[in-house]
């Protein structure tokens, strides 16, 4: 029993090794190539042989036609285009689009990469991602970037506004 103790003790050792080791990809569930950049929030992926919109998962990144959307695809672009990422969680949302977490080779999210720049908005509504809740949060704290406006537009309510030539806060 004392001999099995430590062979024990060093395959935990090894194991454990080989977890951290493991590239973060590891985690992902398919990489792909970001060809495309259209919005902030949106963008086209290569896998497989076929390409895919897929939307960033539990956020909305302004319109273009909204302050800050532009620099939210630019943000987006700088981050991914034309880049391997790891793809996570893609599934389907309510309103049929591919949604996803977009990672970045380093484990980074993109997602809420755009939150803590002030770039996106924190879908609350079946979102499982408290942390986005925080990121947002202190970029309204700290006024960057679509919080530095005084009363920033949703994109949500931007699109209703658009359709019945009313904005409503």
């Amino acid at each position: 029993m004392i001999a099995k103790t430590p062979w024990l003790w060093r395959l935990g050792i090894i194991v454990g090794v080989l977890i951290l080791a493991h590239p973060i990809g590891a985690w992902a569930d398919f990489q792909a190539r970001v060809i495309a950049v259209h919005e902030g929030d949106r963008l086209t992926i290569r896998h497989d042989g076929r390409n895919e919109i897929v939307y960033l998962k539990d956020i909305d990144c302004p319109s273009l036609k909204q302050p800050y959307g532009e620099q939210a695809r630019h943000a987006t672009a700088a981050y991914v285009g034309n880049r391997e990422v790891m793809i996570n969680m893609l599934q389907r949302d309510r309103e049929g689009r591919n949604t996803a977490n977009i990672l970045l080779s380093d484990g980074r999210n993109i997602g809420r990469e755009l939150v803590k720049e002030g770039l996106a908005w924190w879908q609350r509504t079946g979102s499982g991602d408290r942390r986005l809740a925080e990121l947002e949060e202190l970029a309204r704290a700290s006024g960057i970037g679509l919080w530095s406006e005084p009363h920033p537009i949703p994109p949500w309510k931007w699109k209703a506004a658009k359709k019945t030539g009313r904005y409503s806060n």
